[in-house]
């Protein structure tokens, strides 16, 4: 069985957001139109505290970019970010939502980012999302939402790692792109570890 899932499509990552992902909003018509040929959808959502760690604000003297120790791991500092309960955190009021069956909440500790929909950034906290795909049957994962480079990639990677058949919708994903190529190499590191990379228009079942 098949499902569809929708990576963070919320509103500071689109444009105008508090880290805007260039033409970000451009996914959205074509992730509705994706949901028409699924039975089963999820989304994650990034759900991060005030206080996250992963917020170049809540450390003196540093700037949206640079890069710390945290926990003894690298870690990029971001500019504030959906924070819970901010309009920021909100998903895109233009994204179809009436047939999701569950929201995966991540970010929620403070001390560890956590870009993938399954598991923080070290790998010790589970969202439950391996679990629920079980539980529900779910073989192959249809992964779409942003950033390509960043929550997509992520997921991706273990979404293949947890033993999913996963395809990446290369038209329903943007790059933050820091640097110029990280869409197309975000693209390339997918494919080389086992995801199909795939266009909306390839999907008619």
């Amino acid at each position: 069985m098949r499902a569809l899932l929708i990576v963070d499509m919320q509103n500071d990552f689109l444009p105008g957001g508090a880290l805007a992902v260039k033409d970000g909003d451009k996914v959205i018509p074509v992730i509705n139109k994706l949901q028409e040929k699924f039975d089963f959808i999820l989304a994650t959502q990034d759900w991060h505290p005030a206080d996250h760690k992963s917020f170049a604000d809540n450390h003196s003297g540093k700037e949206p970019g640079e890069v710390i120790k945290l926990g003894g791991t690298d870690q990029m500092l971001w500019p504030v970010h959906c924070v819970q309960d901010s309009e920021g955190a909100q998903f895109a009021k233009d994204l179809n939502r009436t047939n999701w069956k569950k929201i995966f909440k991540k970010g929620l500790n403070p001390l560890v980012d956590s870009y993938s929909g399954f598991f923080d950034n070290k790998k010790k906290e589970d969202t439950g999302l391996t679990a629920y795909l079980h539980a529900h049957n779910i073989s192959d994962l249809y992964v779409t939402g942003l950033a390509a480079d960043y929550c997509v990639k992520f997921t991706v990677l273990d979404a293949l790692k947890e033993g999913f058949d996963t395809y990446l919708i290369a038209d329903a994903t943007r790059a933050v792109n820091l640097s110029p190529d990280d869409y197309d190499e975000s693209l390339k590191e997918m494919s080389k570890s086992g995801a199909e990379v795939i266009t909306s228009a390839a999907i008619s079942f």
